[in-house]
């Protein structure tokens, strides 16, 4: 992590810890708008931003979602980081099919960070909005980032996809609330939860959670409403993740995807739209999440699980 703008020790997935040894997330630290009533300084302008993204990470993959979905790809440059988390974070090697960052020539993710703000402190995290004008994060909050994408550069999207229609917002606000607290990041709380007690409770919450997701859509095709929003995005990105990491490394296995048949056809449905399935690399999710020493000593990156009985078909691999 950076303090005062200096790398100082060795990345660790452990962001912090209650005295119950319940993981805690960071809070993010670059929270701008893109021509924002406040006059914000940053304008929605093609070729003017890059989103840096790891298609191992959920939150960024929320992002790049929303790109595709918005038909906003040759208005927003993406650069992928490798999906192997090193002693310094994320890095751009060019390897497994990441990308070199030739706007910042920056080795790391975090040299981002310190350029934006020399004496910042805390973990360098994706998604990171870019500005290149200004040489500076706009933003590195995956939910901002989303409303970015949906509403600040409606101007220049491709398709006509509201992420958030105003008879639905307090209803999406709602469910994303207990969708992040009991899933999102409940997978996370089970997987570094450092006690017993730490583990349960996480770990009962992410399958209440589940069991919530297949009642509600039991009845209905989507999580709010009768059409897509931005809560599907974020269910999708757990799910997606949760037999190919979650369920093992994470230890949430009490009862696989394939247990909930209406959660399973809803995956399905979401990955037969093409700004979903661009946004999943197998391969960069596994080796991301057994990457993670602390978990994975030995680094074995297991063979499967493929996708193929998630998708339906055979249009992805392992």
């Amino acid at each position: 992590m950076l303090v005062n703008g200096r790398w100082m020790e060795n990345w660790h997935p452990i962001q912090a810890s209650d005295s119950d040894g319940r993981f805690l997330r960071q809070r993010s630290g670059f929270r701008g708008r893109i021509g924002s009533e406040d006059k914000s300084i940053y304008m929605p302008e093609a070729g003017r931003y890059v989103l840096y993204v790891a298609y191992i990470c959920p939150w960024a993959s929320r992002a790049l979602i929303a790109l595709g979905l918005k038909g906003l790809q040759s208005v927003v440059e993406v650069c992928a980081v490798d999906p192997r988390l090193g002693n310094q974070g994320w890095r751009f090697s060019g390897e497994m099919d990441s990308d070199r960052d030739t706007v910042n020539d920056a080795s790391h993710l975090h040299e981002l960070y310190t350029m934006a703000d020399p004496d910042y402190t805390g973990r360098a995290t994706v998604p990171v909005l870019w500005d290149k004008k200004t040489r500076s994060i706009v933003n590195n909050e995956s939910a901002d980032i989303l409303q970015i994408l949906d509403r600040d550069f409606a101007a220049f999207a491709s398709n006509n996809v509201d992420l958030r229609p105003a008879a639905l917002e307090a209803d999406i606000d709602q469910v994303n609330e207990a969708l992040y607290r009991d899933f999102n990041n409940g997978v996370y709380q089970a997987g570094f939860a450092s006690t017993q007690k730490a583990y349960d409770e996480a770990v009962q919450k992410v399958f209440a959670s589940l069991d919530s997701m297949e009642q509600r859509l039991s009845r209905q095709q989507w999580l709010v409403g009768d059409q897509m929003t931005e809560t599907d995005i974020r269910a999708f990105v757990t799910l997606i993740r949760f037999d190919l990491a979650y369920y093992g490394l994470f230890k949430c296995n009490i009862r696989p995807l394939s247990a909930y048949p209406a959660v399973l056809a809803y995956l399905r449905r979401l990955l037969s739209i093409p700004a979903f399935a661009s946004s999943v690399r197998p391969d960069h999710i596994k080796a991301g999440y057994y990457s993670i020493k602390s978990l994975n000593p030995s680094g074995i990156i297991p063979a499967g699980p493929t996708l193929d009985y998630l998708a339906g078909h055979a249009a992805f691999s392992s």
